[in-house]
C-alpha cells in the first residue's frame, strides 16, 4: 500500500512493536521517525552486555515466528536470513518440586513416551490436546488479527463462530485439567499463562494455544538472543528510510485539541501527522500525557486496573560449563498456586519459589566467553506492592534465587559468578519505565481483553495509535508483531 505523498509520523518506542510498524509504514512510503529514551533499540527486547557475557533483558523464548516472517516478507526481506536462529530440540526441561522431570520436545512421538513414562495413562492425551488446540487457533487467529474498536466488534461472524471454543468462564488449568489426570502435566501445559503475567488458574481457557503453538512451530534461539531480532529490524527499517534517534526520551506528546500532533524532548518538538505509542502503555499515559486530557484512561482509572506479576532476575557471567542444564530449564514449585496466591493476591515473597533459568550459551557461543556460561535467571514476583520493601529484600531474595538454582544442579554457583546485574520490580519501573514494574503489563483476564483493553486506534485521541503489550491482542511477541501490523493498518487506512 503506498500513500500519494509521504506523511509523517513519530513512534515513541524503539520496542519489538514499534520497530515492526516503523518497517511496515516506512515501506508504505510514510516518513517515519522513532524517539527511543536508550542508547540502544530493543525496549525490553535489548541486550544486556559487560566482560564478554551478553543476556537478553527480556524476552528468551522467540516462538510462532511466522507472524515476524510474514512482516519481514512484506517489506521485502527474509528474517531467518537477516537474522540467523535455530530451533530447539529440546525446547524446554520442566522439573516438578512434587517430583519428576519431562524434557519436552515438539517431535509428537517423543513427546507422547515421555509424557507417558511421567504418567503411562496421560501420554496418548497429548495428541487430543494438539488436534483439539489445532482447530481452535485456525477459529480464533481472525480475531487475533483484527482491531476491535467497540463493543460492536463482538458482534462480528468471526468472533460468533469460534465462541463455542472460548469457553470464558473456564479457567486455563480446568481446560488441562480435561486433557492430564496428573497435577504436574497440568502445569506443564499451563505455565505458559506466565507469558501475560497470570496464574493459570485465573486465565482464560482460550490461552492453551500458548502451549499449543510451542508445540506446532518450536521454540527458536536467535543468534545472539532475542535482542537481534530488534537490532535487525532496527537495521531494516533504517534501510526503508526510518530515523530512529537513540538517546532522546519524550517529555511529552504534544495535542491540539484532540489530535495527536507530535512529541517535546530536550531536543526540541517533533511534529507529525500521526503519533504511534510503543512504550508501556499506563507508564506512557501517566508521565506523557496530561491527565486532564484523558476521559476514559485517566490516572485513577490505570490504578484501578489489573496488571501482571514482575519479576525478580539475576543475570550471572559464570567462570565454567553448566552442562546440567538444557537451554531452557523451568522450575515449577510444589505448592504452584500457594506460590501463585503469594505473587498475585498477598503480595509476599516466597522461599520456594518457581524460577526459570536460561544457558543459551551451550549452543551459542556469542553469549560468553569460551569456556564459560551466560545464566539468565527469571523469578516471577509481585508487581510493586506496599506489602513489598525491595531495599530490604534485595540481596536476602538473591540468596533465595541462588538457592534454587542447587535444585538444578549448580549448588556450588555462588563462587563461580564472575559478572552480575540484578533487576527487582522497582528497577523495572524507575529504569525500564514499567507501570508498577508490571513487565507483562496489563493482565489479559476478560475484562481487559479485545475491545476492553486499550485499542489500537487510541480511543482517547485522534491520530494516536498504540501497539506493544498494551494494546489488542496483548502481550508476548508474536503477538506484540501483530498489534504493529493491525496499528500500522489502520494508520494507513486514516492517513489515506
Amino acid at each position: 500500500m503506498h500513500l500519494p505523498m509521504p506523511q509523517r509520523v513519530l513512534i515513541v518506542g524503539a520496542g519489538p512493536g514499534g520497530l515492526a510498524t516503523a518497517m511496515l509504514l516506512a515501506k508504505a512510503g510514510v516518513e517515519v521517525t522513532i524517539l527511543e529514551k536508550e542508547p540502544r533499540v530493543g525496549g525490553r527486547t535489548s541486550p544486556i552486555e559487560g566482560q564478554g557475557y551478553r543476556f537478553d533483558l527480556g524476552p528468551t523464548f522467540f516462538l510462532y515466528p511466522q507472524i515476524l516472517e510474514e512482516i519481514f516478507a512484506e517489506v521485502g526481506r527474509d528474517l531467518k536470513r537477516e537474522v540467523p536462529m535455530r530451533k530447539l530440540d529440546p525446547q524446554y526441561r520442566l522439573i516438578f518440586g512434587a517430583g519428576g522431570e519431562l524434557v519436552c520436545t515438539s517431535d509428537v512421538e517423543r513427546m507422547v513416551a515421555a509424557i507417558a513414562k511421567l504418567a503411562p495413562a496421560d501420554g496418548p492425551q497429548f495428541r487430543r490436546f494438539m488436534n483439539d488446540n489445532r482447530l481452535k487457533l485456525e477459529k480464533f487467529a481472525p480475531c487475533l488479527q483484527s482491531p476491535f474498536l467497540s463493543w460492536t466488534d463482538l458482534l462480528q461472524t468471526r468472533l460468533l463462530a469460534v465462541l463455542p471454543y472460548l469457553k470464558p468462564l473456564k479457567s486455563l488449568h480446568a481446560e488441562l485439567a480435561g486433557y492430564f489426570a496428573d497435577p504436574r502435566l497440568q502445569l506443564a501445559f499451563t505455565f505458559q499463562s506466565k507469558y501475560l503475567g497470570m496464574s493459570p488458574f485465573q486465565c482464560p481457557s482460550l490461552f492453551s494455544i500458548l502451549s499449543y503453538l510451542e508445540y506446532e512451530h518450536g521454540i527458536w534461539h536467535p543468534t545472539g538472543g532475542c535482542s537481534e531480532l530488534t537490532r535487525g529490524m532496527a537495521r531494516v527499517a533504517k534501510e526503508l528510510g526510518a530515523r530512529i534517534r537513540l538517546g532522546e526520551p519524550v517529555q511529552e506528546i504534544l495535542f491540539e485539541g484532540r489530535r495527536a500532533i507530535g512529541a517535546r524532548t530536550a531536543q526540541g518538538e517533533h511534529r507529525a501527522d500521526a503519533v504511534v505509542v510503543n512504550a508501556d502503555f499506563a507508564h506512557a499515559m501517566t508521565t506523557l500525557v496530561p491527565n486532564r486530557l484523558r476521559r476514559r484512561w485517566t490516572d485513577a482509572t490505570i490504578a484501578r486496573k489489573r496488571f501482571s506479576c514482575s519479576t525478580f532476575m539475576l543475570y550471572l557471567g559464570i567462570e565454567g560449563r553448566c552442562d546440567q542444564l538444557e537451554h531452557h530449564n523451568i522450575y515449577i514449585a510444589e505448592n504452584y498456586r500457594q506460590n501463585l496466591e503469594d505473587i498475585e493476591r498477598r503480595h509476599v515473597l516466597t522461599d520456594d519459589p518457581s524460577f526459570y533459568v536460561e544457558n543459551p550459551s551451550g549452543i551459542d557461543d556469542t553469549m560468553a566467553p569460551p569456556g564459560h556460561s551466560a545464566l539468565y535467571l527469571l523469578v516471577p514476583v509481585s508487581h510493586q506492592h506496599p506489602n513489598l520493601d525491595w531495599t530490604r529484600e534485595r540481596d536476602r531474595y538473591r540468596r533465595v534465587a541462588l538457592r534454587q538454582l542447587a535444585k538444578l544442579g549448580l549448588p556450588d554457583i555462588e563462587k563461580r559468578i564472575r559478572f552480575e546485574r540484578i533487576l527487582t520490580p522497582v528497577d523495572w519501573e524507575q529504569n525500564v519505565g514499567v507501570y508498577r514494574g508490571a513487565t507483562f503489563n496489563l493482565a489479559h483476564n476478560l475484562g481487559q481483553m479485545l475491545h476492553l483493553r486499550p485499542r489500537n486506534r487510541f480511543e482517547e485521541f485522534e491520530r494516536m495509535y498504540l501497539v506493544g503489550g498494551g494494546t489488542h491482542p496483548g502481550s508476548g511477541l508474536p503477538v506484540i508483531f501483530e498489534s504493529a501490523r493491525i496499528s500500522a493498518r489502520l494508520l494507513l487506512q486514516d492517513l489515506r
